[in-house]
């Protein structure tokens, strides 16, 4: 029995792959681990994120009057 060497095998699947997205093989993670509860977190966060940069922007004004 020959063992196969972790450094090929890893090129191997690599060259197979392709180019996935990080948006894909995020949710690649969550169906095969089922970790569905991260994806409303992930979405709050984006949220919060694109909410910070349009704060700095002139739209800010707009977005003070929703809070």
């Amino acid at each position: 029995m020959t063992k196969e060497d972790p450094d090929e095998s890893f090129s191997r699947i690599a060259e197979t792959e392709g180019d996935t997205s990080i948006f894909r093989e995020f949710l690649e993670f969550l169906m095969t681990n089922k970790k569905w509860w991260l994806g409303p977190i992930v979405l709050v966060l984006l949220g919060l994120g694109a909410l910070l940069l349009l704060t700095s922007t002139a739209a800010a004004p707009f977005i003070y009057t929703l809070f």
